[in-house]
């Protein structure tokens, strides 16, 4: 093999870019960040409204789910980042950390330490908050979380048609209370983009023990008699781990890489002539998502940011950011949402909303020529399960994604509810001023068939994939709850993949506060210190 490091972290997403950043802090470890994209220098990573143009194009891989069979076979694009700081770097930056009760489900599910009050530290640690130094939010942490510098008019008259319907006014999401009509905390800082690359990375890649490595794709992870003792990149080479590999590639990307490593199912493995080195049926198994539906309204007049795709409105819009970082390059786009009920017996709100300030914003996603905005809706508790896996032993192949969106009636249902709910919420008397008609789903939809039927063309991911390589005390799990990999030593999941269930809303903090919490304690098993209270350097903090 060649040169060794301590850690080799595969994939630089966001929770390998927190352990990229924390574990260097102990200067006496080398480590290796293996990114299989490009660099973030492109100036669309940073802008706020950029997410529009890098999900679409350079930012992703450009994977698609198989034919959703619970949908009329409908395909998703099924966008997975490209790029290093992978989904924070490509996001809408919308921080929202779940419910509560996500987490204290996950600890009666058998995830001892990972109950509410348990991670609640590791998100406060990762933020540096412009608002709220308090219970729940914190200041001087590597991740600028700041408030919109670009809402609208139109903002307010929707927080209005949702007092309407009874919905309130909530102004931290994701403090004591989750339900309410909000606007979205942003990973933001100074009005550019704070991804966990520019946060944990690329402030700290002058220290000696921290290597990092782009466009670098991973054949494979090595195993030697029970042992992961490093990688195989593409080609051939080999390199050496000496206490661990941290796998870090999304819900995708972990199974994915792990499968092709030999490292799963053994039934598909040995159907795709891939030696079996270790049978775990549960690798890829258990991928849930949150499938996102939108209503759009066309506007009475410029109202929202759609105005800007014209040229010289562009250049306009350019010049405002330039000036002083606002207007619409420094909006997210969606930063105007909240969550609420559209199952009357839900523990918690089970519906998450986002208002886009335009139409066509995301790939499939219909645009009005004279402008709009868009209401989307997400049913939050998914009760389907889909799976990752490969289609070839060929890792050039992209794989086989099936969220198995809509199988479970229960989803059905509630998803076209929440539909109903943007549609009645952009009826409401306050918004009239701003919208002259709704265009999707429009009139002609009336019956739970057509509702049924329009869903099945105009819905989306949400982007919040999760679970395929679940956490849990049980023998049957994946990786145990310090997320060490049952069956093999040195190697250790630290993604969203490890999720038993997926958090009810966005899940990009949830990432953040995954790789805090594995830092910590990866530390503390090679007796490096848990990190508590050391944080990053006072001149790099918040670096965005």
């Amino acid at each position: 093999m060649s040169k060794g490091y301590d850690f080799i972290i595969i994939g630089g997403g966001t929770a390998g870019s927190v352990l990229a950043g924390r574990l260097t802090e102990d200067a006496s470890v080398n480590v290796l960040l293996l990114e299989a994209g490009g660099s973030d220098r492109h100036p669309y990573y940073h802008l706020p409204a950029g997410f529009a143009k890098m999900t679409k194009g350079i930012g992703s891989w450009g994977w698609e789910t198989v034919p959703q069979r619970n949908m009329q076979n409908k395909v998703f694009r099924y966008t997975q980042a490209k790029v290093i700081g992978g989904g924070s770097s490509i996001n809408a930056q919308v921080y929202t950390r779940g419910n509560a009760q996500d987490y204290d489900d996950w600890r009666q599910m058998g995830c001892d330490g990972w109950s509410y009050e348990d991670v609640l530290p590791y998100f406060r640690k990762a933020e540096d908050n412009e608002t709220y130094d308090n219970r729940y939010h914190g200041k001087g942490g590597p991740v600028g979380v700041s408030e919109p510098r670009a809402p609208l008019p139109v903002c307010e008259a929707y927080f209005e048609a949702a007092r309407a319907v009874g919905i309130p006014r909530n102004r931290d999401i994701n403090g004591e209370t989750q339900e309410g009509a909000c606007f979205y905390q942003l990973t933001q800082k100074d009005g550019r983009r704070s991804s966990a690359a520019m946060a944990y990375v690329t402030p700290n890649r002058h220290r000696a023990n921290l290597t990092v490595r782009l466009a670098a794709q991973v054949r494979r992870i090595v195993v030697d008699k029970g042992h992961a003792t490093g990688v195989e990149m593409m080609d051939g080479t080999r390199i050496a781990a000496g206490r661990e590999v941290l796998l870090c590639s999304g819900a995708v990307g972990s199974p994915r890489l792990l499968q092709l490593s030999g490292i799963g199912p053994a039934d598909h493995l040995s159907d795709l002539g891939i030696d079996v080195v270790f049978d775990q049926p549960q690798i890829g198994e258990n991928l849930q998502d949150h499938l996102d539906l939108y209503c759009i309204a066309e506007l009475r007049g410029p109202y929202s940011y759609d105005r800007y795709a014209k040229p010289h409105w562009a250049a306009i819009a350019g010049l405002r950011y330039l000036l002083g970082r606002r207007g619409p390059v420094a909006s997210s786009l969606f930063e105007t949402g909240g969550f609420w009920y559209v199952n009357p017996d839900a523990r918690s709100p089970d519906i998450q909303m986002h208002l886009g300030l335009g139409t066509g914003i995301e790939h499939g996603v219909a645009a009005m020529p004279q402008g709009g905005v868009t209401l989307n809706s997400c049913y939050l508790r998914p009760r389907s399960r889909g799976t990752v896996r490969l289609q070839s032993a060929d890792p050039a192949k992209a794989p086989l994604i099936d969220p198995n969106y809509l199988q479970d009636p229960m989803d059905r249902e509630m998803s076209i509810r929440g539909l109903k709910l943007t549609q009645e919420i952009l009826s409401q008397e306050a918004l009239s001023k701003y919208i002259l008609a709704e265009r999707l789903p429009g009139p002609d939809v009336q019956t739970e068939q057509d509702y049924f039927d329009f869903i099945c063309q105009h819905s989306k991911t949400s982007h919040h994939c999760a679970g395929t390589c679940r956490m849990g005390g049980d023998p049957g799990a994946v990786v145990d709850t310090r997320l060490r990999f049952n069956g093999i030593a040195g190697l250790r999941i630290v993604d969203n993949s490890i999720m038993p269930s997926v958090v009810s809303s966005n899940t990009n903090a949830a990432a953040l506060m995954i790789g805090e919490k594995a830092a910590d304690m990866i530390k503390a098993d090679h007796g490096m210190g848990t990190g508590v209270g050391q944080g990053l350097s006072p001149t790099t903090r918040g670096a965005a």
